[in-house]
C-alpha cells in the first residue's frame, strides 16, 4: 500500500475518533472519559450514550464499556 493511502486512512480514523468523542461529550461524558471511549472502536457509541441516558454515572459506564 502506498504511503499516501496509509496517511488518508489514518486521517479518516482520526476524524472518526474525534467525532465519536464529540458525540460522547454531547451526551454528557467529561472530555477525559469521552476520549478514552472514543478511541475504542469496539465500543458501541449508542450503548455508551444509552448508559448515561438511563442514569448510569459516567465512571461506572466507563468501567462497563471498557
Amino acid at each position: 500500500m502506498p504511503a499516501a493511502e496509509v496517511d488518508i486512512q489514518e486521517t479518516e480514523l482520526d476524524r472518526i475518533t474525534s467525532w465519536r468523542a464529540e458525540e460522547l461529550e454531547r451526551a454528557g461524558y467529561e472530555a477525559r472519559f469521552a476520549t478514552k471511549i472514543a478511541a475504542r472502536h469496539d465500543v458501541d457509541l449508542h450503548q455508551a450514550v444509552a448508559l448515561l441516558q438511563q442514569g448510569c454515572p459516567a465512571e461506572l459506564a466507563l468501567d462497563i464499556l471498557l
